[in-house]
């Protein structure tokens, strides 16, 4: 940019500002940020205007005052170099800046986050798979969330400016703010949550025709009712005994469940097939596809994922990846609060031979997914979150309170 260049730009800005135009400051900032102002020889009085311009329209907020100071402090600075220059308008900065600082620390120390109290849960899993699960799995996870929402540079310079008088401007990327990665809440969902995935693709479908390669399971599912069913001969017949069942191939409540070889690199399994016809790659993905369940028309994928957790303190909240619904499915929702009652009594009594396992509960993460009415299929990519869970509070471990009781 040249120094005409940069002086025209100037008036532009400067000629936006004078309009209230919404886009002045994001266009500012990034001016000010990305030029050497002086290099470009604009005079120290254009320099000041455009700096205090900037800094008045920043968005009230306190979390935009590290910015706010920094542009005070940098037209303190530069006042001595110009005309402006007058011991008033000098002390007048300083106790802005001294202000604005010192609502900035009431802000930094009320947001602090306190020290946990007490001993740090333990979540302790058993899996077929842990390098994968606990490490691998929320490393892909994390991957994802970031590059789906990680905002543009003009998307973070537009969130520091919130309080101009706004005009229906849809197209003028200069002032677009509302990314689904500047609300807090709705990344830390995504950041901060345990996230389940699997290393094979998952499809679910309606239909028999293009399943993936690795194997096939159909149910017999709709609500109040579900049955696992095989097909041999051209015939559906019952998955436990081989009946011979007198069911339509486009039954409606048919679904068809597909598993494809495991498509991450980094996967690591013991899991082998008994049958040498089964490649090492398909292992895994088949070994799920067996001990895959119905729940009427949910479907049930069991990856054995088994966490203890110390249940007088600590539940487990299971419910489907927050982007899972763009792959076309649905996730059910659970709470785990202790073991249930639902196992082999050998299980129970093999809860309570280690030392480790005093005291906790354990459950299983189980992921279950279903078909949006009328939807014929839904396919979810290998490595891509399919479940989150969630560690909460017992239910007995608080209280909500009415505020005017308090007093």
């Amino acid at each position: 940019m040249t120094q005409d260049e940069a002086r025209s730009y100037l008036h532009y800005l400067l000629t936006l500002n004078l309009r209230r135009e919404e886009a002045f400051g994001p266009l500012a900032l990034t001016f000010i940020k990305e030029q050497d102002l002086s290099e470009l020889r604009l005079e120290p009085e254009e320099q000041f205007n455009l700096i205090m311009a900037t800094a008045q329209v920043l968005a009230a907020e306190p979390k935009r005052y590290p910015l706010k100071v920094e542009m005070l402090q940098r037209a303190s600075r530069l006042l001595p170099q110009t005309r402006y220059n007058d011991p008033g308008l000098a002390m007048e900065l300083e106790h802005d800046i001294q202000k604005t600082q010192a609502d900035l620390n009431i802000y930094t120390e009320a947001m602090k986050t306190p020290k946990a109290q007490g001993q740090r849960q333990r979540l302790i899993v058993e899996t077929d798979a842990p390098q994968y699960f606990l490490d691998i799995a929320q490393k892909r996870a994390s991957s994802y969330y970031q590059q789906k929402y990680r905002l543009s540079k003009e998307a973070k310079t537009a969130q520091h400016f919130g309080g101009a008088p706004k005009k229906f401007e849809p197209d003028n990327q200069a002032v677009q703010t509302e990314f689904p990665g500047a609300c807090a809440p709705f990344m830390s969902v995504r950041s901060n949550a345990f996230h389940m995935m699997l290393p094979f693709d998952l499809k679910i479908s309606r239909d028999p025709s293009d399943p993936l390669e690795a194997g096939v399971r159909i149910f017999y599912a709709k609500t109040g009712y579900s049955f696992p069913l095989r097909y041999e001969m051209g015939k559906l017949c019952s998955y436990h005994d081989g009946q011979v069942l007198d069911i339509d191939l486009h039954d409606p409540h048919l679904l068809f469940v597909s598993v494809s070889r495991v498509n991450d690199p980094e996967f690591q399994s013991h899991a082998r097939s008994e049958d040498p016809n089964i490649p090492p790659e398909f292992a895994y993905p088949v070994s799920v596809l067996e001990h895959t369940g119905s729940l009427g028309p949910f479907i049930q994928i069991a990856c054995n994922f088994k966490v203890w957790f110390d249940a007088s303190v600590v539940s487990l909240l299971i419910q489907g990846a927050p982007d899972l619904h763009e792959y076309g499915f649905q996730g059910g929702a659970g709470l785990m609060t202790r073991s249930y009652a639902s196992d082999k009594v050998e299980t129970y009594a093999e809860s309570f031979s280690q030392p480790w396992q005093e005291g906790l509960s354990f459950n299983f993460v189980n992921l279950h997914l279903q078909l949006p009415p009328g939807a014929p299929s839904a396919v979810i990519p290998h490595s891509t979150p399919i479940f989150s869970v969630f560690p909460v509070l017992n239910r007995q471990s608080y209280r909500f309170e009415d505020r005017a009781q308090l007093d």
